[in-house]
């Protein structure tokens, strides 16, 4: 061969490899940014603070439309903190609330059939609050701070301010309350108090939404004030502030009638919460319930409307699970709900697909990061090696999901397996059949061993 042709035979097999490298890098660069765009997508770690005072926050995720997608996350998730002797004060929403206490115990009161019931909330209790219904919080331990994991419904009555409003009964400067709008002269006749009454309760609380109650602290806001009184004190300046007891008009009554029971309970507990206490919904205790599944590898809990009427309200259901260390839940698909997990210990992976059949994300997660599932997609949990895997959260119906899982015992592979399934694989059915009962687990399924056949990089 001449020295020519060589020279040119190899500058085409430099070229064909330079396009081979390029178009191989193309593809795996591709791959990257569709997978970072899922996890911009499915994976919701940018919080945004609701609420921020000394005494407490309140932290969202927002729902919504992701940003240069279809997809629609119908929900936020909060998380409330509050300080020891704190008051996150009375308010509503224009969302349904569904409350987990993650860590600590809490008061919480609220309107429920036109009275004030009041339930004491301990670690891994359930609670539902509807949207429209006047609540408040209270942290009354001396020395442990309390955490609550929350879902706010994204409804399509809000006025799009902000991801949710809050309306505040209670409030002064800072926060406005909302009879703050009315004008005075209106609303001192409806309170039947004078105006210069009026403006002291309009214009004394200035620490924000959650204010410290304890009396170690500053007690010139008016919620530490009224607590620190002697009840019959707490009475005397109830009536004073709202006319408790005297004689009013129907009209009169109906437009301060919440207000006036929120802050009787608050300042007089002593028989206002008895008359409707056996009648409003009770707490319930995802720690306390027995699993719904659970083998050697781990265990999963799952509250619906059946297990708890409140959630046939909200529209939501609730679930926990715990995963051993390098064990999975096997891949699957909810068909009737959209899926949001909180991390509450260890870490993982979560992997989601798209309906194509491409990896969506495949992102490492850890303690408080956020992720959603819309419906129909697949997906899987898989626990780190170095420790177990918690994680809890909410669905977008209180109907029993009943998912469909697509590897395992218990799954579309064992039901469907025949020659039509074989056919769509283009195998024949005895190995399809030899596939399927490869793995003899369900629901939650092991790490891989060593002398698998089917060796799976996780990536820890």
């Amino acid at each position: 061969m001449k020295m020519g042709n060589r020279r040119t035979l190899l500058l085409l097999v430099l070229t064909l490899f330079c396009a081979l490298v390029s178009s191989s890098g193309a593809y795996e660069e591709e791959e990257y940014e569709q997978r970072t765009q899922g996890e911009r997508w499915f994976l919701l770690r940018h919080l945004h603070n609701v609420v921020k005072t000394d005494a407490g926050s309140m932290r969202i995720v927002k729902g919504g439309y992701r940003r240069g997608s279809y997809l629609h996350s119908p929900m936020h998730i909060g998380f409330i903190s509050m300080e020891p002797n704190s008051l996150f004060i009375p308010q509503y929403l224009d969302s349904d609330l569904v409350l987990f206490v993650h860590h600590g115990e809490a008061r919480v009161g609220h309107i429920y059939r036109d009275e004030l019931a009041e339930r004491h909330l301990k670690h891994g209790d359930v609670y539902t609050i509807l949207a429209g219904s006047a609540f408040y919080l209270e942290n009354r331990a001396e020395n442990e701070r309390l955490r609550i994991i929350c879902s706010i419904d994204i409804t399509s009555e809000s006025m799009g301010w902000n991801a949710f409003q809050s309306y505040f009964i209670g409030g002064g400067v800072h926060p406005a309350s909302i009879l703050a709008g009315f004008d005075h002269n209106t609303l001192s006749t409806a309170l039947n108090v004078s105006t210069s009454e009026l403006k002291t309760l309009l214009t004394r609380q200035s620490s924000g939404p959650i204010v410290h109650i304890s009396s170690s602290h500053d007690h010139s806001n008016i919620w530490s004030k009224f607590l620190a009184q002697e009840p019959h004190q707490k009475l005397a300046h109830l009536k004073r502030i709202v006319n408790f007891g005297e004689e009013s008009s129907p009209k009169e009554e109906q437009s301060t009638r919440s207000l006036r029971k929120i802050l009787f309970t608050l300042l007089n507990r002593e028989d206002a919460v008895k008359r409707v206490n056996h009648e409003a919904p009770s707490t319930y205790n995802l720690y306390n319930r027995n699993p719904d599944f659970q083998n050697d590898y781990g265990w999963s809990k799952k509250l619906d409307e059946s297990d708890y009427s409140p959630l046939r309200i909200s529209g939501n259901g609730v679930y926990l699970v715990n995963l051993s260390s390098g064990s999975m839940i096997a891949p699957h698909v909810n068909p009737r709900a959209i899926e949001y997990g909180v991390v509450l210990k260890g870490t993982g992976r979560v992997q989601i697909v798209y309906p194509n059949g491409t990896l969506a994300m495949n992102a490492r997660v850890r303690e408080g990061d956020v992720f959603w599932v819309p419906r129909y997609f697949p997906f899987c949990q898989i626990a780190s090696t170095n420790g177990p895997f918690e994680f809890f959260g909410f669905t977008t119906s209180a109907r029993r999901n009943r998912p469909q899982f697509l590897v395992g015992q218990n799954s579309l592979m064992q039901s469907l397996r025949g020659p039509e399934f074989a056919a769509a694989f283009g195998i024949g059915q005895k190995r399809l059949e030899r596939i399927a009962n490869g793995q003899r687990e369900q629901v939650i399924l092991p790490s891989s061993s060593s002398d698998s056949p089917l060796k799976i990089d996780m990536g820890f």
